[in-house]
C-alpha cells in the first residue's frame, strides 16, 4: 500500500518501524525486499546497528530534519509503521527527559533476567502507579524506561510526560488496512514459516552473541535465542513465534483503534481507489 501511494504521489517512504532502522535485523524483522526498496526510495531502514544506542527521541530529531529537507522536493510524504510510539514521535512529538545514567539501565535488565518482569513491575507500581497503570505492563522495554526515568531523577516517569501535542508545520493524514483477525493470524503464521524458509534462523544465530542488546530483545529473535541455548525445542520456538506475533498484533489494533482520526480501509480495497480518496482529503481537507 505504501508503495503504491509513493508512486501515485511521486514521492519517497519513511520507516516507523523501530526493529527495520538496524541493518543486522532483516529476515525477522521483514524488512522491504531489495525489489520494494528499488521500487520506492525507502529512509530508516537498515541506517544503524544494533551496537548503536538509537532511542525514540533520537529518532524523532532525524525524522523531523528529513522530513524538512523531503518537504523542499516533494508536496507530499509516506510514513510507514510498524510502531505506534516511533509514529507518535513524527507526528505528535515526544517528551523530553533527562539523561540518565546508563548504570541504571544495565542494574535493571540484569533483574529483568534474574528475577523476571513481575520484580520490575512490583517496583515500578511502587515508585510510579500512575504510568503502572498507563503504560503496556507486560512490555519489558517499557516497564525498563519508565524506571529508568523514575530512579534516575527521583521523579516518576509520568511527570515528564505533557500529553501536549508538538506543533508540526506539515498535515497529516492517517490510513489503515484491516481484515477480519483470522485472515490476520493466518497471515502472521504464513509469515512465520516464509521467514523461517527465508534463513531467520542463521541470521538469529549470527546474533546470538549480542541477545542482551536491547534491539534484539524481539519477536522472532529471542525465541530462537531459547533454541540455541538448549532450552527449547526449534518446533517450539517457533510456535512461540507465532503466538507472540499474534499477541503484538493485537496490540497494535488496541493501539491504533484508539485514534479517531485513522482512515480504515479494507485490505482488498483496490489501492487505486485508496489513491484517490486520500488526494481528494488531500485537496478538500475537512
Amino acid at each position: 500500500m505504501s508503495i503504491a501511494l509513493a508512486k501515485f504521489f511521486n514521492t519517497v517512504i519513511l520507516s516507523a518501524d523501530s526493529r527495520q532502522f538496524f541493518k543486522e535485523m532483516s529476515i525477522g524483522t521483514a524488512a522491504p525486499t531489495v525489489e520494494e526498496l528499488k521500487a520506492v526510495k525507502h529512509y530508516f531502514i537498515h541506517h544503524k546497528s544494533i551496537q548503536e544506542n538509537y532511542s525514540v527521541g533520537d529518532f524523532e530529531n532525524e525524522a523531523i530534519d528529513m522530513i524538512n529537507s523531503l518537504f523542499k522536493e516533494h508536496s507530499t510524504l509516506i510514513l510507514v509503521g510498524g510502531s505506534g510510539l516511533y509514529v507518535n514521535a513524527v507526528t505528535k512529538g515526544f517528551d523530553s527527559f533527562p539523561v540518565i545514567d546508563p548504570n541504571i539501565r544495565q542494574t535493571l535488565n540484569k533483574k529483568l533476567e534474574d528475577e523476571g518482569l513481575g520484580s520490575l513491575q512490583e517496583e515500578l507500581k511502587r515508585v510510579d502507579p500512575l504510568s503502572y497503570d498507563k503504560i503496556e505492563i507486560q512490555n519489558p522495554h517499557r516497564v525498563i524506561r519508565a524506571l529508568e526515568v523514575s530512579l534516575g531523577t527521583d521523579k516518576p516517569y509520568s511527570s515528564y510526560l505533557t500529553r501536549e501535542s508538538k506543533s508540526r508545520p506539515f498535515n497529516i493524514i492517517t490510513l489503515g488496512l484491516t481484515a477480519d483477525r483470522e485472515i490476520i493470524y493466518s497471515r502472521i503464521n504464513e509469515r512465520v514459516d516464509h521467514m523461517i524458509e527465508e534463513g531467520l534462523i542463521k541470521e538469529a544465530k549470527q546474533l546470538f552473541e549480542h541477545r542482551e542488546l536491547n534491539a534484539l530483545n524481539t519477536v522472532g529473535y529471542k525465541e530462537l535465542f531459547n533454541y540455541f541455548s538448549n532450552e527449547w525445542t526449534l518446533e517450539h520456538a517457533v510456535s512461540e513465534i507465532k503466538k507472540n506475533t499474534r499477541r503484538f498484533a493485537k496490540r497494535q489494533l488496541t493501539w491504533f483503534r484508539k485514534d479517531p482520526s485513522i482512515l480504515w480501509f479494507d485490505y482488498n480495497q483496490n489501492y487505486d481507489e485508496i489513491c484517490t480518496t486520500i488526494k481528494h482529503k488531500i485537496e478538500k481537507p475537512t
